[in-house]
């Protein structure tokens, strides 16, 4: 009988890891080939590059508070990370609807940790926008973030639902 550690969860930490590669390339390339503020047109009308630094957190929040917030939102984001894993590590490895939010929140939240120790802030890159209308400026490791917690919510509530159904 295999012990219940061998089937946790933790082997889902690989995509957290490919999260935070996948961030971190695409900050390196964006840092290489634009200049701060510049905007390179995707999809006209909705999509651009535009390379821009966040010392804050979500919508620069903080963001202009003197460097503190640097290691407030770095201590954050280590101890968030610290608790999802040791979620992952009592869930089961066949618990999808938790594990792979969980996963990628954590590799999100590394990716713009590695950030805020390496460079003192957040390289952001992704805008997107209708008209005159802009989303906030965000990157791959906060989509990460953003699609993980969505589906923490969602899965766990419709979790709740199909099992009532199931009865």
């Amino acid at each position: 009988m295999k012990s219940i550690t061998a089937q946790n969860a933790l082997a889902w930490l690989l995509l957290s890891l490919l999260v935070i590669v996948l961030d971190q390339v695409s900050k390196g390339i964006v840092l290489a080939q634009i200049e701060l503020y510049h905007t390179v047109p995707v999809i006209a009308g909705f999509l651009n590059w535009t390379l821009a630094f966040n010392e804050g957190a979500a919508f620069s929040f903080l963001n202009d508070q003197g460097g503190w917030q640097r290691w407030l939102f770095g201590l954050l984001a280590l101890g968030v990370s610290l608790v999802l894993i040791a979620w992952l590590k009592r869930t089961a490895r066949s618990d999808w609807r938790t594990a792979l939010p969980l996963a990628l929140v954590i590799g999100g939240a590394l990716g713009n940790l590695i950030d805020r120790v390496r460079l003192g802030h957040v390289v952001d890159f992704i805008q997107v926008y209708y008209g005159q209308s802009y989303f906030p400026t965000f990157n791959v490791a906060d989509s990460a973030i953003s699609v993980g917690a969505v589906l923490l919510i969602g899965l766990s509530l419709f979790a709740g639902n199909t099992a009532a159904k199931a009865r």
